[in-house]
């Protein structure tokens, strides 16, 4: 049975249905009113009586959408088969007819277009955006004419050689990284993989595994760095950075940390959600929602934001016109010119979140307790990433952190 249904994504509607065994959607600009649905209803109960008496022609009902461009071909190519068929037959000439292939798949551009208005209901803005940035800027412009179904897996080597030729954003750099060209890649075998599904051909990404991404060590700072650090920042940052290093928590979750999710009663920061691109968003995974516990440190620097910003943003951090900060402004203007100062290495700022794994490690917190505090779903990637930082633990509760960072403030005080 046909269905209408909404793209929540543009609040357009769609045609949902079956045809030969397996299911279309073929998507509209008409809004979600109470006509439109109507039209669209009419249409699929249409639809639905033709499939039933064989008299379905796809492409007149559809004939600017992938799939409609090819059922026209087929008939098309079964058309010219047949005229071929005939005049062998009969002996008489074919003149007039076109015989040479047809497409059998719509263009890599077309077909593209249509997976994305699929796929991306399910998506975050952000992914959303990066997906469309690489069809526009890496696939289009290599693939976007040619047939889908005809493309070769040495093109998509050949392709993926390419890139390693592409500038990154490190002026310096020789070219994309490994993770980068992988993560390039990777929608792109979606696309095709879904391409040789529908229109059953091999994809041409068999065999073809990512690449290998080298190990990169984590440099997280010393307590007595640390310290430093906090001692001389300016001092509109200071909070700031005491929550960034004693908490763990991601750029975009502390960037994107409102009011309403700090539990001062508690003594708990509950991360909900995310600044990506300066857009609020949905944390990165489920297991990312959690609630932090607020050392004392933690807790007084919030006291005093709390005074600085409530009254002006919902943010906890904020600029002057109330909005999340910018990450960038800030790691240029503030981070990497503290670091120099002090002369420390320079490191990015996702190494304070290293840093307070390390620092619970090190104060004998149990594994449990530090991955839920850091938004893991278990232990195993503690232990990958910061095995050499692992020593004999027992405790549970984060207060052996507490007594370490006490004692090293009364040490520097004294």
């Amino acid at each position: 049975m046909a269905s209408v249904r909404v793209n929540p994504a543009t609040n357009k509607l769609f045609l949902d249905f079956r045809y030969q065994s397996k299911r279309y959607r073929e998507y509209t600009q008409l809004g979600n009113t109470k006509r439109n649905v109507a039209r669209l209803e009419k249409l699929g109960e249409k639809i639905e009586m033709e499939i039933q008496s064989g008299t379905f022609c796809y492409y007149e009902h559809f004939p600017e959408s992938a799939s409609g461009k090819r059922f026209a071909a087929e008939a098309l190519q079964q058309q010219t088969s047949q005229l071929v068929t005939a005049a062998l037959m009969t002996g008489q000439p074919l003149i007039g007819q076109q015989t040479s292939r047809l497409p059998a798949t719509p263009t890599f551009m077309d077909f593209a277009e249509e997976w994305f208005q699929e796929s991306k209901v399910g998506w975050r803005e952000s992914h959303t955006k990066n997906v469309q940035n690489m069809i526009k800027k890496h696939y289009l412009p290599c693939f976007g004419e040619k047939e889908v179904g005809c493309i070769t897996r040495a093109e998509v080597l050949k392709f993926r050689s390419d890139l390693t030729k592409v500038p990154g954003r490190n002026k310096n750099s020789e070219g994309l990284s490994a993770n980068r060209i992988n993560k390039i890649m990777n929608p792109l075998k979606q696309i095709l993989d879904e391409a040789a599904d529908r229109f059953e051909f091999t994809t041409p990404f068999a065999r073809i595994k990512p690449l290998k991404v080298p190990r990169s060590d984590v440099q997280p700072f010393t307590l007595g760095e640390v310290l430093r650090i906090i001692d001389t920042v300016r001092e509109d940052y200071k909070n700031y950075y005491i929550v960034r290093f004693f908490t763990g928590m991601r750029t975009g979750e502390i960037d994107g940390l409102q009011w309403k999710y700090v539990d001062f009663e508690r003594r708990q920061i509950l991360v909900r959600e995310t600044v990506v691109a300066g857009e609020v968003e949905y944390t990165k995974t489920d297991s990312s929602q959690r609630a932090i516990q607020m050392s004392e440190q933690v807790y007084q620097a919030l006291k005093r934001q709390y005074k600085a910003t409530s009254l002006v943003s919902k943010f906890v951090f904020c600029n002057l016109k109330g909005l999340p900060l910018d990450h960038n402004n800030v790691t240029k203007r503030i981070w990497y010119p503290l670091l120099a100062r002090l002369k420390l290495e320079k490191r990015r700022p996702y190494q304070s979140r290293h840093t307070a794994a390390t620092l619970w490690l090190a104060a004998g917190e149990a594994p449990e307790w530090i991955a839920m505090q850091m938004g893991h779903s278990n232990t195993e990637m503690l232990f990958k990433v910061y095995s050499r930082f692992v020593p004999n633990l027992t405790r549970r509760d984060g207060s052996a952190f507490e007594r370490l960072l006490e004692q090293k403030l009364e040490e520097l005080e004294g």
